[in-house]
């Protein structure tokens, strides 16, 4: 998958040190990943969760932190809208 908003996690990286490792694990296997619908997603990581509107919602470092990216399969897209604190997360919706 090509992976858009790379910023915004090196940023978040940077502010919370105790994800970087696993937020630069999930990166390089979005990276060369090739999800054609959300089910692949599903088969790698079983806590996934989908919204309306190709949302897909990550649990990082045993689900202390979610990101909230939007998946274009048929491109080969994926793009970060959002990552923050599982507390930040319950307060907004999506």
């Amino acid at each position: 998958m090509t992976l858009v908003g790379r910023d915004l996690l090196d940023q978040f990286s940077r502010q919370h040190a105790d994800v970087r490792r696993p937020l630069q694990a999930w990166v390089k296997e979005v990276e060369v990943a090739r999800w054609q619908a959300p089910q692949d997603i599903k088969n790698r990581y079983r806590s996934v969760d989908f919204r309306p509107g190709n949302r897909v919602i990550f649990d990082l470092k045993g689900n202390d932190y979610r990101l909230v990216a939007f998946v274009r399969y048929q491109r080969g897209i994926m793009l970060v809208e959002w990552i923050g604190t599982h507390a930040e997360y319950d307060k907004r919706s999506f």
